[in-house]
């Protein structure tokens, strides 16, 4: 959404926006368009939102646009060649949320905090059929805070993403743009986060599982299983020490949570119980009492 309207209100025209369809949102789960095209439609830009992108009613209708240049950000679908090649300039870009070629494809944040990176970026690529692995117009870093969630680093990487596309796109108006090629030694893949990666097993160290809930955070959430029913961990810390208990074991003191590790002491502090809200520990545990020695296990895939 950043890009779209840091685009719209820039001196080159948008001259339309192609999205997901609609689809069921909100409590009625009724069928309503996604904030991209909401925001575009608001704008008076035409807004294709087809299936899959290589239909031919697609294809022709963004021939009848007649872009000088294709601009994808998070869009989740392949473009075919059809699609790559159609604007004037015979090319899409691309901004992509890693420093490339490291976390090539759809989880590039979620991995780089699993990975303990303390920088990441944006990458703005020429896409290729290849996923990600474009020759690269510009780079942008930013830090990764200690403490950051995926989705407060995303947040901050949209914003990130609007700033180097603009300047992307004056480098390629004016004819300076320079394409550096990647080199696929570096290259390393950040798949879809499944359920299996949701899952903390407490056999790890306390700063891996701090890590794996920031990674997860705030969708899909981090799992545990506690008394037989799923748990989300939503936010945790790390606290180094010998736990000696076994992995999973939970120690209370007041309102705070301990869970032992592998390597120290993992202290939750936001929890979500299935069909409830998300609570910081101290208030999830007055309304959830958990018995000092319980025991979380590990969620199944």
């Amino acid at each position: 959404m950043p890009s779209l309207e840091r685009l719209r209100a820039g001196r080159h025209a948008v001259v339309g926006v192609v999205t997901q369809p609609d689809r069921p949102r909100g409590r009625g789960r009724k069928p309503s368009p996604s904030p991209v095209a909401a925001c575009a439609l608001a704008a008076g830009i035409p807004v294709l939102r087809p299936e899959r992108l290589g239909e031919g009613d697609a294809v022709a209708a963004l021939r009848a646009l007649a872009p000088d240049l294709g601009v994808v950000v998070a869009f989740g679908q392949f473009l075919p060649r059809a699609v790559r090649e159609l604007p004037r300039l015979g090319y899409c870009v691309n901004a992509h949320a890693s420093i490339l070629p490291r976390h090539r494809g759809a989880a590039p944040i979620a991995h780089a905090i699993l990975a303990g990176e303390r920088e990441t970026g944006i990458s703005v690529m020429r896409v290729e059929r290849e996923m990600d692995a474009g020759p690269v117009a510009l780079v942008r870093r930013t830090p990764i805070e200690p403490d950051e969630t995926a989705g407060e680093l995303e947040a901050r990487l949209a914003e990130l993403a609007a700033s180097a596309l603009e300047e992307a796109i004056e480098r390629i108006a004016g004819g300076r743009v320079a394409w550096t090629p990647q080199d696929p030694a570096g290259a390393t893949l950040a798949p879809k986060l499944s359920r299996a990666d949701a899952a903390l097993d407490f056999a790890e160290p306390a700063d891996a599982l701090a890590r794996r809930v920031r990674a997860l955070a705030p969708r899909p959430g981090a799992t545990a299983v506690l008394a037989g029913e799923p748990l989300r961990i939503l936010g945790a810390r790390a606290l180094p020490g010998h736990a000696g208990d076994p992995p999973g074991t939970l120690r209370r003191d007041g309102g705070t949570l301990r869970v032992a590790t592998g390597d120290g002491w993992l202290v939750p502090t936001v929890l979500q119980r299935a069909g409830g809200r998300a609570l910081p520990a101290d208030a999830f545990l007055r309304g959830h009492p958990v018995a000092d020695g319980a025991r979380l296990e590990r969620a199944s895939a």
